[in-house]
């Protein structure tokens, strides 16, 4: 008689001859090949690991089912098995489990997609709020901007080692032009970066904010003396900006020129930075923009030490020895500093990371509303008074912000389009 052998083989099913019985009589086999087939009508899972030797597409399993039962019923052809029972209970099972693929697929997708922009944005809004809390909590103790800064970018500068070390991030290739270029971009980058601290210093970090969000007015005004050309919309949009941060600074409690003429710097110095970058980095554009923003980190790193060295080390020491006490342990004003270093790098990689996986018009909105949360984030911290005057001069300037970085990323993406 015939027997089922059931022990995988290269072929799923298999007939072996127990006894003289003429095997080729093809009702016996249609019988038993369909009593195989309702009985177990995946069995083809259990062919040989051979069979699957390519990666499998997850994107076509979970998105379009009809595709992983196509592939089913191809694997059982190949395997010599072509029974109308298997085909006709697949494509029922298929039917059943997925009437309308593409519409479901829709459907699945957008609860993906506003999960991974929540994640992005978290992330990026809670690194920026650890990092202004804590850089303002350590220089509320140890009023020295200038070794503040070096270390931060020291932080950032062995946090990127590392990752290309541990091959986590790869390592672009470095070259004398590549190193040349990036001088200038790194300067500017520096004096950013050491003008903000300089300001976190001397006033609320609400008000550094507030000032800094003024930033879109010196990128129009450099950019066009370069010869770019705005549309009218563009240079209305900055309208709102001056206006806006004028009357937060004349209303402002903690004002004072020192901070004021930081936050000022730091945006002249960051449009340069972005300016000079298009002009001298546009033969490297293998490099990303994480990996970019590390060598910017670790040069402004040997400008900024040997000067803030020069500025203020004489008070170094006894600027730690007051501090430690304000504190109470050493430990806590140690986290504070190595938390404002950490948090400093990893925002600013975020963002790139938010504008690699984002559209321009998604990144600006949320640039616009994180300035928002870290303004309010140090208000309910810090406990700083606000004045009705000052909270609106600050909602219309950060109203301008949003309306310039809206009217600059439509452009952009025309003209991507136009390319």
């Amino acid at each position: 008689m015939l027997t089922l052998n059931l022990i995988p083989s290269p072929s799923p099913v298999a007939f072996s001859k127990s006894s003289p019985i003429n095997a080729s009589n093809p009702n016996l086999l249609s019988r038993a090949q369909n009593q195989r087939n309702l009985n177990c009508p995946f069995a083809f899972l259990n062919k040989p690991t051979s069979h699957f030797s390519k990666a499998p597409n997850f994107s076509r399993i979970h998105g379009y089912p009809l595709g992983f039962y196509s592939s089913i019923t191809s694997q059982i052809q190949d395997s010599g098995v072509s029974s109308s029972n298997s085909r006709s209970f697949l494509a029922k099972a298929a039917a059943e489990s997925n009437p309308e693929p593409e519409g479901e697929t829709t459907e699945a997708s957008k609860p993906n997609k506003t999960l991974k922009l929540a994640l992005v944005f978290g992330f990026w809004y809670f690194q920026n709020i650890v990092f202004n809390i804590y850089n303002k909590k350590a220089l509320n103790v140890f009023p020295f901007p200038w070794l503040l800064a070096s270390f931060q970018l020291f932080a950032g500068s062995v946090w990127m080692l590392v990752l290309w070390s541990l091959k986590l991030q790869p390592c672009p290739k470095i070259s004398k032009p590549f190193i040349i270029a990036l001088l200038g971009p790194a300067l500017f980058h520096t004096i950013g970066h050491i003008s903000a601290c300089v300001s976190f210093s001397k006033v609320a970090v609400s008000f550094t904010h507030v000032i800094k969000s003024a930033e879109p007015v010196f990128a129009v005004v450099f950019s066009s003396f370069l010869g770019d050309i705005y549309p009218l919309k563009v240079w209305l949009s900055i309208l709102p900006i001056v206006l806006g941060c004028s009357l937060a600074a004349v209303t402002e409690v903690s004002f004072n020129f020192g901070g004021l003429w930081g936050a000022m710097i730091s945006n002249i110095g960051f449009v340069l930075r972005n300016i000079y970058s298009k002009k001298s980095l546009g033969d490297f554009k293998e490099v990303n923009g994480l990996n970019l923003y590390g060598w910017i980190t670790i040069i402004s790193l040997f400008y900024l030490f040997p000067v803030a060295i020069f500025v203020e080390g004489s008070q170094w020491i006894q600027g730690y020895h007051n501090a430690i006490p304000a504190v109470g342990k050493p430990s806590t004003f140690y986290l504070w500093v190595l938390l404002s270093g950490i948090f400093y790098h990893l925002y600013n990689q975020s963002s790139y990371q938010a504008l690699d996986d984002i559209s321009p018009l998604t990144f600006s909105v949320g640039n616009t509303m994180k300035r928002v949360v870290v303004i309010v984030a140090s208000i309910l911290v810090f406990r700083n008074p606000v004045r009705p005057l000052n909270a609106l001069g600050s909602a219309i300037a950060i109203f301008g912000t949003f309306l310039y970085s809206q009217a600059t990323a439509k452009k952009k993406v025309e003209g991507e389009k136009k390319n």
